[in-house]
Order: structure tokens, then C-alpha cells, then sequence
């Protein structure tokens, strides 16, 4: 962990000035060599001031000065106690509890296709069914290296599975009361078949209803990550309360580490700040061990929502010994490329490679997504050309990842190239990379060419696929076309869920239409039991904003809420501005951003002041 901190010098001091700010150094060795030099880096970025600082007991005075904007301390605090984390049990239970490796992977999922929601920021959820699996939430903290999958994973077969999904208007208990009844032994490896394969489609409602009759009929004894399995299902479809509540359900010797860590990573793809600090907290309270999954969580998150506090984790896996893994190198390393710290993010690649852990494909892709996005595209096209390895051919895996980094090169000749590798017999991720690619090279009749293709060779596309050339349509205000592909969608039998919704609300928005985009997702949201997805109601909010209709602003910002969506400062932002442009004062502004722990950086303060009722001017001092 010191070379860590060493190697990126901005996670180590926090210095910020404002109206009553005030400047904390830490005085142990370790926590002045962590704070050193930290506003070099991610408080440029982030811009995120906050007075609730990470504040570990057994460190000293690690707090961090912050703009006192609302006159209340708020504080996530409390680590003493925490046990080293040791070596984790990396193997798998031969049961049901099917979680699989991937530690990021929990943040990518959807919600149930069947019962409430999806997560509200990922770039990959789907409606439907999904050909390639999920990579689920790791129940040991072991990151599979996607460079040694370089094929995609089959499903398992299950008899099980096959008789859930062919009644879909069946309940699970029935299903498997008439399964015993005609004399099918419910054994574990069976369950596990048929579990995984619902997990794989999303079919999360089913997979709970399953692991409810497995326990009710007590045909299995449960482990403590058969419960794990039962409480990430719950806070998929039920929600983060009710798998809370389950867990103090579960008998006693079971509620683990284990058990609360699958909490933990669904809050935090929830991005749900306030509830995940809860969760940690708690697991130190009972004294159980810290592992780097957890530790990996909060530095997820707060990558997403509060990049000051990652030199605080950092410092806690420091004394509590707690070795980074893979994955941790590549939140950092994706951490300080949004910061656009080119430097710090190739010094914590060094750092790695001295650790001997070497970059796998993944982390190869973020390091040539944000070369591209910071002009330096020698530097990603030498990182493109290791991914490709000796030939290409050889290294097949890497089409998918290559061809929309070579389209955001603007390297057509290179798409080409690539995707002439794949051509003949492409897999139907390639072939979806390469419509992307196509789309973002503003080459429409390649990308339709391909999705033809892949049409013609896979008869039963879900909407994910659809919804790749759809958001190009939209991009290129192709409304026509548009229409045109959701009708051949609703034709071919597709399921229709958030991932079109928001395709199709970007697509009306873009063409210029933002009542229809609002009559299109009034009616998803109100017709059906999924949650559209976050951004569908933030790009018809920011259309408004900009318009300074205040009303409609205001509804959408409502909307949010009524859906489940935490508050988060971006929609304050544009709520913000819509008062701003309507030249309106905003009542009680402040006080709704504190009820919903929202603390505003440098910008939003300027904002709030402009909207600010009360406000003294050089007028309203004369005339007082």
C-alpha cells in the first residue's frame, strides 16, 4: 500500500479553501505521507466538497478541512476494531450460491427483469434476456483475468431451468411441487444449474422464488453463501431495506463477513453513499474481518461519488495489512484517468508491475480510454497494438474491446481491419462492438451491414443488441429510422424494457420532440413494473432546465424520486439551472440538498447563490 500512496502523490493531501474552511494535517508518518500533495490530483476533478470526511479512529487527526456551506458535521467514522483480512477463502461452494468473480461485476447488473428495477448507471443493462452471462458479485476475492476467458461462457445445462422458464406465467413454488411430485430429486447441483442460468438471464424474480421454496421445503441445508445468494436476490428485486431486514432473519453462525458484504456491494450499485458507509460501519461494529472486497466496494463507490475519500481507504488497508488485488489497481487507475492525472494513473501501472501483477485487458482498456480522451493517441495506439498482442488472430478476444477504442481513435482503416478478423465468423459480442464502432466512425450503412448480420445469424436478439443501433439513430437524429427499428423489435417479439425506453427517449429529445421523449417514458414507467433507468429521466430534465421550465424540471426531479433514485448532485445541478434561466428564486434549496446529504462543490455553491432569494446586492442595500 506505501507504494501505492507513493506513486500517486494526489491521494495524499487534502487542502481546500472557501468561505469557513480550515486545513487539517495529520501528524502520524503514515497519515502525512498519505495526505501529502493530494489536492495535486483528485480535488481538481471531483470538485466534491463535503464536511462528512472518512475520519478513522487510530489515526490521528486525519479529518479534512472542508467549505462549511451548511452549519452541521456529519461524520462516517469509526474503523477501530476492523481484523486483518487474511487469506480469503477463495472456493466456491459446489451449491447454489453461484455468485460468480467478478468484483465490479454486481455494479453492472441489472434489476430483475421481472419485479422492480436496473441499475441506475450502467451502460450495458438490458430488457430482456441476455445470450452472455452476468459477471456477478464475487464471493471470494479472486478477479478472474478476462485474458485467460478468451471465450465466451456456455450455459449449463439444466432440466430444472428449462421447466421454470417454459411456464413463465407459472410460480416457481408450483413448478417445483409438480417437479417432486413427478418424482425429480431436487438435488444441489441441480439447483445450481438452474440458479446460474437464471442469474444469467436476469431472471432475478424467479431465482428468488426458487431459493424461497428451497428453504420453506428445507430440501437443502443452507451454507452462509446460500444466504448470501438469497440477500442478493432480495435487494435486486425487493430492494436494499428488505434484504437488510432478511438478514436478520438468517440463524446467527451464518451472518458473516460473507453475508454483509453482498449487502454492501448492492448498495453500492445503488450508489447509495449514505447506506454503504452504514454497511461498513456495521460489519466493523461486529467485528468482522476486513477484507479487500469491501475495501474494494468503497473505493468504487466513493470513484464514483467522492474521490477524496479514496486516500482514506487506502490509509485503513494500509494498517489493517490488507492486500490490494487486481481489481483495486484498476479502480485507482480508473479513478485518476477521470481526474485526467495521465501521470499519476501510468504510476500506479508501474506500481503494479512491481508488485507482479500484470495488466490484464481490461485494465489495458481503460489506460487507452483515457490516453484518447486526454490527446494522446500515440500513447493509446501503442497500448492498442499490445492488446492485439503478436497476431491478432491468435488474440481474437480482443476484437470486442479494440474496435470502439480504434472508432474513438477515429481509425476507420483500423475498424476495418479488425473487424475483417472477426467478419467470417464473428461472435455476437464483435458484432456488436463493431456496430458501436461504426456508429461513433458516423458510418451508418456499415453499422445497419453488420447489425443485419448479426440479425440474420442470431433469430433471437434481446433488446441490448437492438439498442446499440437505436442510440445511433438518436445520435444522428435519425427519427424515422428509429421508428422503423423498434417496430422490427416489437415484430420479431423482443421484450421492451428500460434499456429501449432510454433509446427511444434520446431518440424523440435529439429529433427536438421532449413532450413525446416525456409522453414515451410517463407511460414505460407508469405500464410496467421495471424502473427506467436514471438517465432517460435526466436528459428530459436537462432539456427543460435549459428551456427555464421550471414546472416540468421540478417534475422530472420528482419523478426521479417517486422511481427510487437517490438524489444525487447532478440533478441538483440541473434543477439549479433551471431557476437559473427561468431568473427565479429558489426557496428552500438548501435545505432540500442537506435533507438528502448532498454538499455542494465550488460550482453549485456559485449556482445556489444566483438562485438565491435572500440574497444582498448593492440595490437592496439602499433600498433596506
Amino acid at each position: 500500500m506505501w507504494a501505492i500512496r507513493r506513486a500517486s502523490p494526489s491521494f495524499k493531501k487534502q487542502v481546500f479553501t472557501g468561505g469557513h474552511s480550515r486545513i487539517c494535517y495529520a501528524t502520524s508518518e503514515i497519515s502525512s505521507q498519505c495526505l501529502k500533495g493530494y489536492s495535486d490530483g483528485f480535488t481538481k476533478a471531483s470538485d466534491v466538497i463535503s464536511d462528512r470526511p472518512l475520519a478513522f479512529r487510530g489515526f490521528q487527526g486525519t479529518t479534512h478541512g472542508f467549505l462549511r456551506l451548511f452549519m452541521e458535521n456529519r461524520s462516517f467514522s469509526s474503523l477501530t476494531g476492523t481484523k486483518s483480512s487474511g487469506e480469503e477463502d477463495s472456493d466456491s461452494d459446489d451449491g447454489f450460491s453461484e455468485l460468480e468473480s467478478s468484483t465490479e461485476a454486481i455494479q453492472e447488473a441489472n434489476k430483475d427483469v421481472e419485479s422492480v428495477s436496473e441499475h441506475e448507471l450502467s451502460e450495458d443493462d438490458v430488457d430482456g434476456e441476455d445470450v452472455e452471462a452476468p459477471r456477478e458479485l464475487e464471493l471470494s476475492d479472486t478477479e478472474t483475468d478476462v485474458s485467460k476467458r478468451k471465450s465466451p461462457r456456455k450455459r449449463v445445462s439444466s432440466a430444472l431451468y428449462n421447466a421454470i422458464v417454459a411456464a413463465p406465467a407459472v410460480s416457481v413454488h408450483k413448478i417445483m411441487d409438480k417437479w417432486v411430485e413427478e418424482g425429480n430429486d431436487v438435488t444441489r447441483a441441480e439447483v445450481a444449474a438452474a440458479m446460474l442460468n437464471l442469474r444469467k438471464r436476469r431472471m432475478y424474480g424467479r431465482a428468488l422464488q426458487l431459493s424461497e421454496w428451497l428453504e420453506s421445503k428445507k430440501n437443502l441445508t443452507f451454507t452462509d453463501r446460500d444466504y448470501a445468494s438469497r440477500v442478493d436476490l432480495i435487494a435486486k428485486v425487493r430492494g436494499l431495506q428488505k434484504a437488510e431486514d432478511y438478514i436478520g432473519m438468517i440463524p446467527k453462525s451464518f451472518r458473516g463477513e460473507v453475508i454483509y458484504r453482498t449487502l454492501l456491494a448492492n448498495c453500492v450499485a445503488e450508489s447509495n453513499l449514505k447506506k454503504s458507509e452504514q454497511i461498513f460501519n456495521k460489519m466493523k461494529d461486529l467485528e468482522l474481518p476486513l477484507t479487500c472486497f469491501a475495501c474494494n466496494q468503497l473505493l468504487l463507490l466513493y470513484k464514483k461519488t467522492d474521490k477524496k475519500k479514496i486516500a482514506d481507504v487506502l490509509l485503513l488497508m494500509e494498517k489493517e495489512n490488507v492486500k490490494p488485488t487486481l481489481f483495486t489497481y484498476k479502480t485507482l487507475i480508473d479513478a485518476k484517468g477521470q481526474c485526467n492525472d495521465i501521470s499519476g494513473m501510468e504510476q500506479i501501472v508501474e506500481t503494479m508491475k512491481a508488485e507482479g501483477i500484470e495488466p490484464d485487458i481490461n485494465i489495458k482498456s481503460i489506460l487507452a480510454k483515457h490516453y484518447i480522451s486526454g490527446g494522446l493517441n500515440e500513447k493509446a495506439e501503442n497500448v492498442l497494438k499490445e492488446m492485439e498482442g503478436g497476431d491478432i488472430k491468435e488474440n481474437r478476444w480482443a476484437c470486442r474491446s479494440l474496435l470502439p477504442l480504434y472508432a474513438a481513435l477515429g481509425r476507420a482503416d483500423e475498424v476495418g481491419r479488425i473487424w475483417q478478423v472477426c467478419e467470417s465468423n464473428p461472435r455476437l459480442d464483435e458484432c456488436v462492438a463493431a456496430v458501436e464502432a461504426w456508429g461513433k466512425l458516423h458510418n451508418i450503412k456499415e453499422a445497419e451491414a453488420v447489425f443485419d448480420k448479426m440479425a440474420a445469424k442470431w433469430t433471437t436478439l434481446s433488446s441490448k443488441h437492438y439498442s446499440v443501433l437505436l442510440r445511433i439513430y438518436a445520435s444522428h437524429k435519425m427519427l424515422s429510422k428509429g421508428k422503423d427499428l423498434v417496430k422490427r423489435m416489437s415484430d420479431s417479439g423482443c421484450r421492451i424494457g428500460p434499456l429501449t425506453w432510454d433509446a427511444l427517449v434520446r431518440l424523440y429529445v435529439e429529433a427536438g420532440e421532449v413532450e413525446k421523449a416525456d409522453s414515451i417514458l410517463h407511460k414505460a414507467a407508469d405500464s410496467n413494473r421495471l424502473r427506467p433507468m436514471i438517465n432517460s429521466y435526466l436528459v428530459i430534465m436537462e432539456q427543460y432546465a435549459k428551456r427555464g421550465d421550471v414546472h416540468n424540471t421540478e417534475k422530472m426531479f420528482h419523478r426521479m424520486r417517486q422511481a427510487g433514485y437517490v438524489s444525487r448532485i447532478s440533478q441538483y445541478q440541473c434543477l439549479i439551472r433551471a431557476y437559473i434561466n427561468a431568473k427565479a428564486p429558489c426557496y428552500g434549496i438548501a435545505e432540500r440538498m442537506k435533507a438528502d446529504s448532498i454538499f455542494p462543490n465550488k460550482g453549485l455553491a456559485n449556482m445556489l447563490a444566483q438562485v438565491d432569494a435572500f440574497k444582498k446586492t448593492a440595490v437592496s442595500d439602499l433600498l433596506d
